[in-house]
């Protein structure tokens, strides 16, 4: 997969379209949860006696297909290309060619 966990990332479509934020994870079903993005409100259940219910915002994956990377040399949306690099491979941006650093 093209985009790992703790890169920036801009939403393209839906809600929260051109919004930035940071991937907390990434799903085999190709999502992503992206920090702070897609929330949605949930409301919960008192758990025992004489305790109150509460509503709670949560967030949900977005479709890995409508986000795209934010390059950290050019500051610009782009798409992920490969090159290799003294013997292994690493992510590059399409536009300005520069090394993309995973930052765990």
């Amino acid at each position: 997969m093209r985009i790992k966990k703790g890169d920036v990332v801009k939403i393209i479509t839906g809600k929260n379209r051109g919004k930035t934020g940071k991937v907390v994870g990434v799903h085999k079903e190709g999502t992503v949860s992206v920090e702070g993005m897609n929330l949605y409100k949930k409301h919960l259940r008192p758990k025992k006696e004489g305790e109150k219910g509460q509503i709670v915002e949560l967030s949900r994956p977005v479709k890995i297909s409508n986000i795209m990377l934010v390059c950290s040399g050019c500051k610009k949306q782009t798409r992920v290309g490969h090159k290799e690099e003294k013997g292994k491979k690493v992510r590059i941006c399409k536009k300005c060619k520069a090394i993309i650093r995973h930052v765990p």
